[in-house]
């Protein structure tokens, strides 16, 4: 079953956490005291940012319809499997840069230490092992949770019921 990272925005502090866990996932020891002296540095893959007061963590929404992988000129953006997330082969790659250019949400990053382009993978390696996306596991607040499409759909209708519900009282 398809999932999603659902983001409570009131929960977010803004540490960061979410960052550091991806990028020490992406490292190649997977150690936090190895990883900041490797070369190059490994890389986050999604981004937490303050605006208008509230802080925003931003990783790829492994859109449905992928403007992404529709605009790849290599093929190099796509998902293994109908439900999985949308992943970028590095060997595909040519870091042409027209999926950062399409991506409604501008997530998509060049990587600092090669030409090509860096995104969320959901943490693939750990979803096999049916762990969670490390940023998903590393977040203190819980703001971050992975959760099925049909608990994020029961989730919006409880928050819709109990705004409805809240008019009507207020009469």
């Amino acid at each position: 079953m398809k999932k999603v990272i659902d983001i409570s925005l009131d929960k977010c502090l803004g540490c960061r956490t979410c960052q550091l866990e991806c990028a020490i996932e992406h490292s190649n020891s997977k150690d936090l005291f190895v990883a900041v002296q490797e070369i190059p540095l490994p890389e986050y893959r999604m981004s937490v940012e303050f605006v208008n007061g509230v802080n925003i963590p931003w990783q790829c929404r492994h859109c449905d319809d992928a403007p992404c992988e529709n605009i790849c000129p290599t093929g190099a953006i796509g998902r293994k499997d109908y439900e999985g997330p949308i992943l970028i082969e590095n060997s595909k790659c040519v870091g042409c840069k027209l999926c950062v250019q399409v991506c409604p949400f501008g997530i998509l990053k060049k990587s600092k230490s090669d030409i090509v382009i860096i995104k969320c993978d959901f943490c693939i390696d750990r979803l096999q092992e049916e762990k969670e996306p490390a940023c998903v596991g590393g977040c203190p607040t819980k703001a971050l949770k992975l959760i099925t499409l049909e608990e994020l759909a029961n989730k919006k209708k409880e928050a819709a019921t109990e705004r409805f519900l809240s008019v009507l009282q207020q009469g």
